[in-house]
């Protein structure tokens, strides 16, 4: 009932500043026909109970698919017949899994990335060394952010350097 009252509203309000206005359009002697139909249609407007123009209202609605609701940018929005509706605008998607990579590491710390490499990962000892061994390497692939930033302090705190990606 709120939307009904606030478009008459702004119905009553539009005839009532539009009445004596006479556009640019309404000069030229093409638009004499079209301007007369629109005074025909202010005119009935103006002249409506509150019930007719309710109904008038509702069957813009129907028969436009529109929404004639205050609260959509204070007036009515007509789509083009044939027109599909616009899709709204892709929103990105907060990720929810992450690669740790480690980078490098301080030489002297090779056993003690090798163990925490090891602790993080389950690789048996040989390969947690090749892996150690041949940085730039993904130690956590694919984990939650908290598990990699997790790892990566363990790591950082060996005075290693990793990247979350």
């Amino acid at each position: 009932m709120m939307r009904v009252t606030a478009l008459l509203a702004v119905i009553a309000a539009a005839a009532g500043f539009m009445g004596p206005l006479v556009s640019r359009v309404a000069h030229s002697k093409v638009a004499g026909v079209q301007m007369s139909a629109v005074d025909e249609v202010m005119d009935k407007l103006k002249s409506m109970t509150l019930l007719e123009a309710a109904e008038l209202v509702k069957a813009i609605e129907e028969t436009f698919d529109v929404d004639a609701s205050a609260g959509g940018g204070g007036g009515m929005m007509m789509m083009a017949p044939g027109a599909a509706p616009v899709a709204d605008a892709p929103v990105e998607e907060e990720k929810t899994e992450f690669d740790l990579v480690l980078e490098s590491f301080p030489a002297d710390k090779k056993i003690a990335v090798l163990k925490v490499v090891r602790e993080l990962t389950g690789l048996g000892l040989k390969e947690a060394k090749e892996a150690v061994e041949s940085v730039p390497k993904a130690v956590k692939e694919g984990a939650p952010k908290a598990d990699c930033e997790e790892a990566a302090k363990k790591l950082e705190d060996l005075g290693a350097k990793v990247t979350l990606k």
